[in-house]
């Protein structure tokens, strides 16, 4: 399992291609694709769909026996971006006679990690059509190292190992190519881009480009029992609810199973294709409808619903006691992790923890929980602001990690099968 994981990440270097990478598996699954500008009429017991929203996000339902209004639904979520660069327009920086590209930063990288690492370029390319209100919308994935970010040499920096302040505009721009005949055009970038997918560079209207880290995700430790790879966070719980959800994609479940794979929760959720958005919600009213039933077996099915928002945990560091609660760290291979805050920044309350507790008691996985230590804020995830409209019971989890938001994070192997076997047990009540 951790092998199809390490395969996974290596396919999804960004969320458009994580969303590809899924539906491609859907298919394979039997998953038929709905197309939300129609109606969504003639949906029955046993079928399996999806949809997709902005390419990035995307939101899988098998729809069970009982219709929605008389048994709810079973809901995964996870999400699909994790922090990185993005690649400005005009991006191209020519300075000394060497070519460096102009980014910002997406999410809340920790910065030092991606220094001094192969670089490369995925994400999708906006080509001109006949049809200037529906251009042609192409996804890019540049396999081989492209660009890197060096690091300043300590004899220019004594005090780094002190800890210093980067820049996110000067600090952080990676570096192409050496100066060439080629670069004086401007058009570096864009003619990579034209070479990759074979098309015309005047055809070439926009992009959404980021940096990836292209050194294969691995096993590590004195028994493998570590996986180190960038984007576990959140890509391993997606794959997690994928993996569940697919492994019943041959049954006819009583209760529908939805798999909801959000965009943008690095920045906040407030998308159309984040989790802030009406966009699942109104799904599911269709649904509903389709079914036959109104707005008031809509609602009752929200009663009848449970949630796991599914994003990772903060493994307890040994080298870093201090920061962590006293009597509430999960360690890796302890299991999925509950997730409380008493400020509200996770859905999870008693009854939701107790009603995931004993999932995972009868997946026979074990089950730990994560509380922020009282003098260190802690992060948010997407359950509470999905719940903000679609108000179902729910609760918050994920797998430990150490390094989280690193360019590189680590997880245990066994924490991710344990999560697998919980989630598809959850499926199945």
């Amino acid at each position: 399992m951790i092998d199809r994981l390490i395969n996974f990440l290596e396919q999804s270097p960004v969320n458009f291609l994580a969303v590809k990478t899924i539906t491609t598996q859907l298919e394979e699954a039997g998953f038929k694709r709905l197309d939300p500008t129609l109606p969504m009429n003639g949906v029955k017991a046993g079928d399996k769909v999806y949809v997709t929203k902005n390419d990035s996000a995307v939101f899988a339902f098998h729809l069970g026996e009982e219709k929605l209004s008389e048994g709810g639904f079973h809901i995964i979520c996870a999400h699909s971006d994790s922090p990185t660069f993005r690649i400005k327009p005009n991006a191209e920086m020519l300075r000394g006679g060497m070519l460096s590209l102009n980014t910002e930063l997406y999410g809340g990288a920790i910065m030092s990690t991606w220094f001094d690492r192969p670089l490369s370029l995925a994400g999708r390319v906006i080509l001109r059509t006949n049809d200037v209100m529906t251009p042609e919308s192409r996804l890019l994935h540049i396999r081989r190292p492209l660009l890197i970010i060096p690091n300043l040499a300590i004899h220019f920096n004594r005090q780094v190992n002190d800890g210093v302040k980067l820049s996110k505009q000067k600090d952080m721009l990676p570096l192409m190519a050496i100066g060439t005949g080629e670069i004086a055009t401007g058009k570096v970038l864009l003619n990579v881009i034209a070479t990759e997918l074979n098309v015309k560079v005047e055809d070439i209207i926009d992009f959404d480009l980021y940096l990836y880290d292209t050194t294969p995700g691995c096993r590590v430790g004195l028994h493998n029992e570590f996986i180190s790879a960038g984007r576990l966070d959140d890509l391993s719980m997606a794959h997690a609810a994928l993996e569940a959800l697919l492994m019943g994609a041959s049954e006819k479940p009583k209760r529908t199973r939805i798999m909801a794979i959000f965009d943008n929760e690095e920045t906040g959720s407030q998308t159309k294709q984040g989790a802030g958005s009406p966009f699942l919600m109104n799904l599911i009213q269709r649904l509903v409808m389709a079914q036959g039933d109104d707005m008031d077996g809509f609602h009752r099915a929200v009663e009848q619903a449970f949630m796991v928002s599914a994003d990772n945990a903060h493994a307890w560091h040994p080298n870093y006691t201090d920061k962590y609660d006293p009597t509430n760290h999960p360690v890796l291979g302890g299991g999925p992790v509950i997730k409380f805050n008493a400020a509200q920044k996770y859905a999870s309350d008693a009854v939701s923890s107790a009603v995931f507790e004993s999932v995972c008691k009868a997946a026979g996985v074990p089950c730990q929980k994560f509380v922020n230590h009282s003098d260190v804020a802690g992060g948010s995830t997407l359950g509470n602001i999905l719940a903000s409209s679609l108000p179902m019971r729910g609760v918050d989890m994920g797998n430990g990690v150490l390094s989280m938001h690193s360019v590189r994070e680590l997880a245990s192997c066994a924490d991710h099968e344990y999560c697998i076997k919980a989630f598809r047990k959850f499926y199945e009540l």
